[in-house]
């Protein structure tokens, strides 16, 4: 029994880490109608800044968690703004801006921090004993994060004016320029929302595992993956499907082995889809 409750906590911290890579990725999609093949390399970005803030300015890890969601949030605006804005309904040309901008983001990574893993370490440390379960603080603090991000992205898009004018452009965009709505000034507004949501997951989870310059391949491809099986545009599908896959990779990882995770995740996957095309919650526009 302590065996399954403690891939159940294994399962939740590694949902509660999809649920933030996640949210971003499917709030750009319902909101822009825009696929950001350049959130896994924000991930990193927010990492690096939590890393560059607390290693090398030796300032308390909170600052450098603050200065990576504010930082990655502001390039992921002026982005949005100036590049992405230009091309938004064009979606081929945003697939081929966002894998561009993923790929200069990466090379620069590589180009100021090399190419080997810097020692990003954990600055909580030790586990919280239940009896026998034990839940690294570090993956506790994620859990906790995460609920918390989830719950204010929840607030500021149904109980803001600026989460209605978001909504009101993914609905009706005719409707809403006619009433008088800035798509100019919206869209970057939720693109640096999201990209914000990815620096924050990069300060949070990299020092758990690691920072490269290129760990946010991998990152992008689950969090594809999860809002493929939410359904894309769909923020609680994005967020029940993430607990989902890490609740899937967390057993199959204890009770089978970790190397035939992504093939059972992906046949899980496979077979929610061909019952389910538009994926658990799928629908065409953000949905609660």
């Amino acid at each position: 029994m302590n065996e399954i409750i403690q891939s159940i906590v294994g399962g939740l911290a590694l949902g509660a880490e999809y649920a933030l890579m996640a949210l971003g990725f499917s709030l750009v999609f319902g909101i822009l109608r825009v696929i950001n093949f350049a959130h896994g390399a924000f991930y990193v970005v927010g990492g690096y800044f939590a890393y560059w803030v607390t290693h090398t300015l030796g300032m308390p890890y909170v600052v450098g968690v603050v200065v990576a969601v504010l930082g990655t949030a502001a390039i992921g605006y002026l982005f949005e703004l100036f590049i992405v804005e230009r091309r938004v309904d064009d979606h081929l040309a945003t697939i081929v801006l966002t894998v561009g901008a993923s790929l200069i983001g990466s090379a620069a990574m590589l180009a100021l921090f090399g190419p080997q893993a810097v020692q990003f370490k954990a600055i909580l440390t030790g586990s919280l004993h239940l009896g026998g379960v034990y839940v690294p603080h570090a993956r506790l603090m994620t859990i906790v994060v995460a609920i918390a991000a989830v719950g204010a992205v929840y607030v500021l898009l149904y109980r803001t004016r600026l989460g209605n004018a978001l909504r009101a452009l993914t609905d009706d965009r005719e409707m809403a320029l006619a009433m008088g709505m800035r798509p100019k000034v919206l869209f970057p507004a939720a693109f640096g929302i999201a990209t914000g949501l990815a620096g924050l997951t990069g300060a949070l989870v990299t020092p758990q595992f690691s920072l490269a310059p290129f760990v946010g391949e991998s990152v992008l491809s689950i969090s594809f993956l999860t809002v493929i099986l939410g359904g894309l545009g769909s923020l609680s599908g994005a967020v029940i499907a993430a607990v989902l896959v890490g609740l899937v990779q967390s057993f199959v990882g204890t009770y089978i082995g970790g190397s035939w995770a992504s093939l059972i995740l992906f046949s899980v996957i496979l077979v929610v889809l061909v019952v389910r095309p538009s994926g658990l919650l799928g629908h065409r526009t953000v949905n609660a």
